[in-house]
């Protein structure tokens, strides 16, 4: 019996690409359904414009497709001169546990470091821990002690990684996260995307 191993194409794009919609109709479900104060709004999805994941703005978006449709993705925005933010990790939960979402983050690495980025850094929420599982599996370094319950550090779980260079990261090296309010409600237990 021959098993085939899927092909998936990797794609840049733009937020008005209709393939980018699964991925957004997704994301919010999933951030309304763990984070109830975040329900029935788009705030966190539109919290920034959409040319900042253009290259020409120093950003990217990233869709990895499999016979045409969207199976995952993700993008990054210009941090700072130096430093790219990964946002938007995703992968569709009919296509969840086959490493995409680790593939989706080795791409947009590489691609940040073709655009001249030295560093990633990025945020996830205190009740996704699949995303930061993901982020500690592929070499993040967590910038919040990984030893306290997540939903008392009051905001987004920072994390950091090198692309360049060799000298340690450090959580002062980044400004403050602004605070998101994560609500009060009981995590869900289900897979879910990263930030």
């Amino acid at each position: 019996m021959t098993t085939t191993v899927p092909q998936y194409e990797v794609r840049a794009t733009v937020l008005a690409d209709p393939l980018v919609q699964p991925l957004l109709t997704e994301l919010e479900h999933e951030y309304t359904t763990r984070y109830p104060s975040l329900a029935g709004t788009s705030r966190e999805l539109s919290r920034y414009p959409a040319e900042e994941f253009e290259p020409d703005h120093g950003g990217l978006l990233l869709l990895l497709l499999q016979d045409g449709e969207p199976v995952a993705g993700g993008a990054y925005r210009r941090y700072d001169e130096h430093t790219a933010e990964l946002k938007r990790i995703w992968t569709h939960s009919a296509h969840r546990r086959r490493g995409l979402a680790r593939r989706v983050v080795h791409e947009l690495e590489q691609a940040a470091a073709a655009a001249g980025y030295q560093q990633v850094y990025l945020t996830t929420g205190p009740r996704q821990p699949e995303a930061k599982g993901l982020y500690l599996v592929t070499g993040y370094t967590a910038l919040f002690d990984l030893t306290a319950d997540p939903e008392t550090l009051g905001g987004p779980l920072p994390f950091a990684k090198r692309l360049t260079g060799t000298h340690p990261l450090r959580s002062e090296d980044f400004p403050p996260t602004p605070r998101v309010d994560f609500g009060a409600a009981t995590p869900t237990s289900h897979s879910g995307p990263g930030e």
